[in-house]
């Protein structure tokens, strides 16, 4: 595909621009603990032990966000659901790859990759043929809105981190399209709080960081709705991605933005979210 037909808009071409200059050190720094390279968020308890004996190395900080991490693309992984070898999972909004990584060593199956990033893609691309995988594992230059792969081939496809950069109604039918009868999708997304009547001050903040639209709560099921995928679990992860965040406020590789998640998460104007649903 050509740049014109995957950057539709000079919104997307915004985005694409700063994800293909971004060298932010916190997915970096962080990828460079074991190879493996997310662009997303972490959950679950710091490790109680890192504190031992007073303020741990910068280096020990690193590693501990890094399998916070991981934890969060592992717990993904954990709700597609049944997976053989022969199947495609689609990876929308790859960034450089890690979960489709992760994916491919626990199912053994091929994943697509798909992001607006030619860097992103690049990236991935030179580590997969660095894993030996390029066979099984791909990244395309493509829209998530359009990505390429044939009526119902895909077994599961998910979204880590990557939904508040599109509009929800064609995303979502674009993966109708895509997945089987009986598919499934996930996604993990931070969301703002429909009871609060609007954005917060604290989710205004992120979405000017990250030049992006995060969605609200019930536009992910209005939206769903619409396109054949009916939820079969909805896992608020707000308390576990807490210890994540105190931490990277505390680490070498913090931008900043951390105060504004703390703040939106505790006073409840944002939720960090699994919803998992089956195409129907």
């Amino acid at each position: 595909m050509t740049t014109d037909t995957v950057l539709r808009t000079p919104y997307q071409r915004s985005i694409a621009q700063y994800w293909d200059e971004e060298r932010d050190p916190v997915n970096i720094r962080l990828g460079e603990v074991d190879g493996l390279f997310h662009h997303h968020y972490g959950i679950g308890a710091v490790d109680p032990t890192l504190f031992d004996g007073g303020q741990p190395s910068d280096e020990r900080i690193i590693a501990e966000l890094h399998r916070l991490e991981s934890a969060q693309s592992t717990f993904l992984l954990d709700n597609l659901g049944a997976v053989a070898p022969t199947d495609r999972l689609l990876d929308a909004g790859s960034g450089r790859g890690g979960t489709s990584f992760m994916a491919n060593q626990r199912f053994g199956c091929q994943v697509d990759g798909v992001s607006i990033s030619q860097q992103q893609v690049d990236f991935a691309n030179a580590q997969a043929a660095e894993r030996g995988v390029s066979d099984k594992v791909r990244f395309h230059f493509r829209n998530m809105l359009d990505n390429g792969l044939p009526n119902g081939s895909v077994r599961a496809a998910w979204n880590n981190e990557s939904t508040m950069y599109v509009d929800l109604f064609e995303l979502f039918a674009e993966h109708a399209r895509s997945l089987a009868f009986g598919g499934r999708y996930v996604t993990i997304t931070g969301c703002w709080n429909d009871l609060t009547g609007g954005r917060s001050k604290a989710v205004i903040q992120i979405d000017e960081r990250y030049t992006c639209n995060v969605h609200s709560r019930g536009e992910y099921f209005r939206a769903m709705a619409a396109n054949n995928l009916a939820p079969i679990e909805v896992i608020d992860l707000t308390a576990l991605t807490i210890p994540y965040w105190e931490l990277r406020a505390k680490s070498s590789v913090a931008t900043g933005v951390e105060e504004p998640f703390l703040t939106a998460y505790k006073e409840g104007s944002f939720h960090y979210l699994m919803i998992v649903a089956d195409r129907i």
